[in-house]
């Protein structure tokens, strides 16, 4: 599935990417070698041996031509090695530049026809401790002392791992996933289970099959000694099969705490539209790190606890009501894996709606207030190091304020819209309109505001590409006989700012204002105008001008 690209690679010429390096470009631009073709398959079949934390397999392929060219990019990170690369038989060469390798193709590729080769490899991927953003393979012990391994490999890429194109806005229509690991280790990936094929040198191949498009982070590896058990969800698209995999003596532990699960997805198909992957399935597979949003095969390695490894990121207590990485990361079936950023650079697109997710789960259990109690309480959290979107092309990754001050932008929207109906019809068509896509923010920025019908351009700028939170600045003048005139205006923004505010003011009651960088003035009739308060939803702050 291979998107457009345009108008991000024209961003990208005007950044200043002085600090990137030439990698950094092969890696996360749209290169030359990259825009002539389209994955279509991916074929991904991978040996693990524990004794040296060592990989050897090999990927096939299948791509559609765009236009002719003979030059390919197939990335694999280093210390992996390509052993080599075939074409209709025929051994092709290539040479290396940093992680990506340029294949020299033999026949004339013509526009139009699918074509295919097949890239063998090996070597001891990079080792990650026990946490995703760490990237590549954990080599773990369970408290058993048995093998458990897996991998997670969001922002650093798949390539850390698997010879694939390692560029998020060309996503395979479907994949082969066939993992051979050592007896008796169970290995869980992507997708519907296939086959099982016990070798005669004591391994087992377990052969996965994704039939969606699939963005190449969330292909996974979870192997040790797993139970199974499962569940349906009578739900919006009809039934969908809900697999368990927990280690084996957490199995009553697991069935416990796995029992959100359901009232979550009901919330979420109410809010975001049917679950996206119906055909294949929804699972979560226990694991050595913390999470991630592996598509149909969700990482779980919460510890079996309410919040996030027992603690509220939101510090109100409500975050405690549920599970923290079970809500999150499935949230990310909508946003992050159905809706797919292009560019690591708008990763917004999954953590912001995700984080906001966490709200929108607190509300179908608690209500509405609670809901925005649970986001304004996560701007503890927030930052304010850098923007939240860097340079383009770069596979550069923004500030981690992506999280509470995204979600909280979302919640600040929803508030500008104030109509329900009409927010869960723009989160539900986000998910129609584009099924199965991957998209710029730009994109997303704009469906949200036509269908509001409100210019949310200058919000977006506002929270997602400046560190500065919108003030609110105001001055109350007395009359002598009562009463008097409120002045206010917007401060800390960016130019144009004109975002309504909701206010509380004594004497007026609730007002919506639409405070600009000028000063405006408003008359009051109460002497304690000046002790007004703004809408605790909107991300804003308020001072008193001097």
């Amino acid at each position: 599935m291979n998107a457009c690209f345009a108008a991000l690679a024209i961003l990208s010429l005007v950044q200043d990417t002085t600090h990137f390096t030439h990698a950094d470009t092969l890696r996360g631009s749209n290169g030359p070698a990259r825009a002539w073709w389209d994955v279509q398959f991916y074929d991904l079949h991978v040996r693990v041996n524990l004794a040296d934390s060592s990989v050897r397999g090999w990927n096939a392929i299948t791509y559609r031509v765009f236009q002719p060219s003979r030059d390919m990019q197939i990335d694999l990170q280093q210390p992996l090695e390509i052993d080599s690369i075939v074409q209709d038989g025929r051994k092709l060469t290539y040479r290396r530049d940093a992680n990506a390798f340029f294949v020299t193709l033999q026949a004339n590729q013509r526009a139009g026809e699918t074509r295919a080769i097949t890239v063998r490899y090996h070597g001891k991927p990079h080792v990650g401790r026990r946490l995703p953003w760490d990237g590549g393979f954990t080599f773990s012990r369970d408290s058993l002392g048995q093998p458990w391994i897996a991998t997670a490999n969001e922002g650093v890429g798949a390539s850390i791992w698997w010879p694939n194109k390692d560029y998020l806005g060309d996503e395979p229509d479907s994949q082969r996933i066939a993992i051979t690991v050592p007896d008796p280790m169970i290995d869980v990936s992507n997708g519907r289970l296939r086959s099982t094929t016990h070798n005669r040198d004591g391994t087992t191949t377990y052969e996965w099959f994704v039939t969606s498009p699939i963005n190449n982070y969330d292909v996974t590896i979870n192997a040790g000694q797993y139970a199974h058990f499962s569940d349906t969800l009578d739900g919006e698209a009809g039934r969908l099969t809900l697999d368990f995999w927990p280690l084996a003596y957490h199995v009553d532990t697991a069935k416990h705490q796995f029992q959100q699960v359901i009232p979550m997805l009901h919330c979420f198909e109410h809010w975001f539209g049917p679950y996206p992957w119906y055909a294949d399935g929804y699972k979560l597979v226990e694991t050595p790190h913390l999470g991630m949003e592996h598509q149909s095969a969700i990482a779980y390695g919460n510890h079996f606890l309410n919040g996030y490894l027992g603690h509220d990121l939101s510090r109100t207590g409500i975050g405690l009501q549920w599970d923290f990485i079970i809500v999150h990361e499935s949230a990310h079936e909508w946003f992050g894996n159905n809706i797919s950023d292009q560019d690591r650079a708008d990763m917004w697109l999954h953590e912001s709606f995700a984080n906001y997710a966490e709200g929108i789960y607190t509300e179908c259990r608690l209500g509405k207030t609670a809901g925005a109690a649970y986001m304004i309480g996560a701007r503890a959290g927030v930052r304010n190091d850098r923007s939240i979107i860097p340079a383009y092309g770069v596979n550069a990754q923004g500030s981690g304020d992506m999280y509470p001050k995204g979600g909280n932008m979302l919640l600040t929207i929803r508030t500008i819209i104030d109509d329900d109906a009409t927010w869960r019809d723009i989160l539900r068509g986000l998910n129609k309109t584009f099924y199965h896509q991957t998209v710029t923010g730009r994109q997303v920025e704009d469906y949200i505001s036509r269908e509001a019908g409100i210019d949310l351009s200058k919000v977006f700028a506002q929270y997602l590409t400046t560190t500065q939170i919108p003030v609110f600045e105001y001055r109350v003048q007395v009359a002598e006989r009562g009463g008097g005139m409120l002045s206010y205006h917007w401060a800390n923004v960016v130019p144009g700012f004109d975002m309504p505010v909701r206010l509380n003011i004594p004497g007026l009651g609730t007002r919506t204002l639409r405070p600009t960088e000028a000063w405006q003035t408003l008359e009051v009739s109460s002497p304690r105008a000046a002790e007004l308060s703004v809408d605790e939803r909107f991300y804003v702050t308020a001072r008193v001008a001097p």
